[in-house]
């Protein structure tokens, strides 16, 4: 390392110096330079397939003609609509650039270095990356049966907690907290300890019968966050929401850059939520997806994690069977998710794509799983286990 680097290092606080860059999966634009392929279906990133609504893509091109203009700093046409759709006041709101945009908005205005952050492991690593980033001490406790364990965060929260982070539907999991988990748990809560609950897959898990909606529930120390990148499919667009008590919200405003999220955002989010058709599309291609994904897998003896969310996680025994498996798909076009970065490095995510995508998901599976299973020892289907 040169002297200048070493100087610049000195400027760094070690916990930002510490840090891991976020890897996001992989691009498709970058495997069709690498591989020249023609055909790509990516599975890696939790994205809607269907794409977004038309109503969204009509009120951000509409929104094109005013781009030279600042965007409405209080966004009173998106919280107005979000603020009918769930029975709250407009003060209740905070908006931000993707449910990520809101969580660093909460570091910043109630995080100071050295405060304890309480959540589990094996959880979304963006939220992570933020608790660090302010010098935060981050307390996990592992999962139970891939679950978050409301046992265990209760009796690890001490006078030094300040947040406990819960991701619900759990990213990369797949699976929940139960109303009857999450009602324990918030019974250990002491008031002084603020929650965030998670909620980007909330469209999702909401017809699951023991699925805790946090809109059924009045904490003033609970913000929950949601986003439109997912079922709403505007995750290029980055665009997130979080539901509070108005004096929470009030500070996160305090801290909250001017004009995020830009014109662009708030008029696709506003017409995205309009299209009530186009959302329940979506959950019904999810529902059709996941069950033929998860007989495929079980068929395939993966012994897939069971998902209320648009992913589907499973193990595969190693992390060099996990990285085989990644770049063997690769080579047919398919672009799925390894979870080292999750601390789960023997297991791999597969989200659900359209009909079409997943057709060429298992196509690339049939080819690739008789080399896999010779390498790694695994039967294949009809085989004694």
């Amino acid at each position: 390392m040169s002297e200048i680097s070493d100087q610049i290092q000195t400027l760094v606080p070690e916990y930002v110096r510490n840090l891991q860059v976020y890897q996001a999966g992989k691009p498709i634009e970058e495997l069709t330079r690498e591989r020249g392929l023609t055909r790509i279906s990516k599975l890696a990133s939790n994205e809607n397939p269907l794409g977004p609504s038309p109503f969204a893509i009509q009120k951000m091109t509409n929104a094109l003609w005013e781009v030279h203009r600042y965007p409405d700093m209080n966004a009173y046409a998106l919280k107005s609509a979000l603020a009918k759709l769930y029975k709250l006041k407009k003060e209740n709101i905070i908006l931000g650039n993707g449910s990520e945009g809101i969580m660093s908005y909460i570091a910043r205005a109630f995080v100071q270095p050295g405060h304890e952050i309480l959540t589990s492991e094996n959880t979304f690593i963006g939220f992570y990356i933020i608790a660090r980033s302010v010098g935060a001490h981050l307390k996990t406790v592992p999962l139970k049966n891939y679950r978050f364990d409301a046992e265990a965060l209760a009796k690890n929260i001490t006078p030094k907690t300040k947040i406990i982070y819960i991701c619900n539907p759990n990213n990369p999991t797949g699976t929940y907290i139960t109303k009857k988990e999450f009602d324990y748990l918030m019974a250990h809560v002491p008031s002084h300890v603020l929650v965030i609950l998670d909620e980007a897959y909330f469209e999702f898990a909401r017809e699951t019968e023991d699925y805790p909606n946090s809109m059924d529930y009045r904490y003033d120390n609970v913000i929950t966050l949601r986003t439109f990148s997912k079922a709403y499919g505007l995750s290029g667009i980055r665009i997130g929401y979080g539901f509070g008590h108005e004096d929470l919200i009030a500070n996160l405003h305090k801290v909250k850059m001017p004009f995020e999220p830009g014109l662009i955002a708030q008029m696709g989010a506003l017409g995205a939520i309009y299209d009530k058709p186009h959302l329940k599309r979506t959950v019904v291609n999810n529902k059709r997806r996941y069950t033929d994904l998860f007989e495929f897998l079980t068929k395939h003896d993966f012994n897939p994690i069971p998902s209320v969310a648009n992913f589907i996680a499973f193990k595969t025994g190693s992390e060099e069977a996990s990285r085989y498996l990644f770049e063997k798909l690769l080579d047919h076009g398919v672009i799925i998710r390894q979870l080292k970065a999750n601390e789960m490095p023997d297991f791999v995510r597969i989200s659900l794509g359209t009909k079409r995508e997943m057709s060429h998901f298992y196509k690339a599976m049939e080819n690739v799983l008789p080399e896999y299973n010779k390498r790694y020892g695994r039967p294949g289907p009809g085989d004694k286990k």
